[in-house]
C-alpha cells in the first residue's frame, strides 16, 4: 500500500484504562503506528476549546461549563503544542464560535505534519474560510444529502462515512483536486478495498487493526 495513505485514529487509540480524546490515547495512536488521529472540539461558556465528543459530560452540559468545570479535559492549545509536531491532526469542529480561537492557536503552535479542520456544519467551514483562507477544510459527510454539498464548499478534504463511498466518488474528488478521507473503517475488507479504490485516508477505531492491515512492513 502506498505510503501516503493516511492511517487515522478515531478519537485517539483506546484501552480499558486509555480514555477516547485524550494526550495518551493520542500518544498510543502514535505508537501503533498511524500517521495521526482525529479528535473532537466543543467550546464551553468560559471560552475554552476543550477536547470532548458529546455535548453533556459528566452531568455537565459542555456550552455551560465554567471555569471551574472540565478542567481535567486537555484544549485545543495542548493538543497543538504537545502531537502537533508529530502527527496528522484532524481537528473536528463540532460546535459553531471556535473561529476565531482556532485560527489563533494554529498560528501559535502550527501543526507541521498536516492537518485539516474537518466539520459536519457548512457554516463553520464558510467562516474558516472567511477568517483564513490558508486553512485545510475538510465537510464530514455521513448521508447523500450531506455529501451532495462537497463541490460547493472551500474544501480540500471530503470525509464521508465509508458506505458512502465508491470508486467514482474517489475519481471525481480527485479530479477536483481534493482528497477523501474514509470514517469510521473497523474491518480489515473494507480497509483494504478502499486502500485499493486510492482514498487519501482511513480512520479507525481499531489502530493496530488498521496499520496490521495497510503497513504489513511495519509489523
Amino acid at each position: 500500500m502506498p505510503r501516503t495513505l493516511l492511517l487515522l485514529a478515531h478519537r485517539g487509540a483506546r484501552t480499558t484504562t486509555i480514555a477516547e480524546n485524550t494526550l495518551e490515547a493520542f500518544a498510543l495512536a502514535l505508537k501503533h503506528g498511524c500517521e495521526g488521529f482525529e479528535f473532537d472540539v466543543r467550546l464551553t461558556a468560559s471560552g475554552r476549546a476543550v477536547i470532548c465528543h458529546e455535548p453533556k459530560v459528566k452531568g455537565i452540559t459542555v456550552a455551560k461549563a465554567t471555569p471551574a468545570q472540565l478542567v481535567d479535559f486537555p484544549v485545543l492549545q495542548d493538543v497543538l503544542a504537545q502531537l502537533g509536531e508529530k502527527a496528522f491532526l484532524d481537528i473536528e469542529v463540532k460546535v459553531p464560535g471556535l473561529g476565531s480561537q482556532l485560527v489563533q492557536a494554529l498560528r501559535e503552535h502550527p501543526p507541521r505534519s498536516g492537518y485539516v479542520v474537518s466539520s459536519f456544519l457548512p457554516d463553520v467551514l464558510i467562516e474558516l474560510n472567511i477568517r483564513s483562507g490558508s486553512i485545510p477544510l475538510g465537510l464530514i459527510c455521513e448521508d447523500q444529502k450531506q455529501l451532495r454539498r462537497w463541490q460547493d464548499l472551500p474544501l480540500q478534504y471530503v470525509i464521508p462515512q465509508y458506505s458512502l463511498i465508491t470508486q467514482d466518488l474517489v475519481q471525481q474528488v480527485h479530479k477536483a483536486r481534493r482528497e477523501i478521507v474514509a470514517w469510521t473503517v473497523n474491518d480489515k475488507r473494507t480497509m483494504l478495498r478502499l486502500a485499493a479504490w486510492g482514498v487519501d485516508g482511513i480512520i479507525s477505531d481499531k489502530t493496530e487493526l488498521l496499520v496490521k492491515t495497510l503497513r504489513p512492513r511495519l509489523n
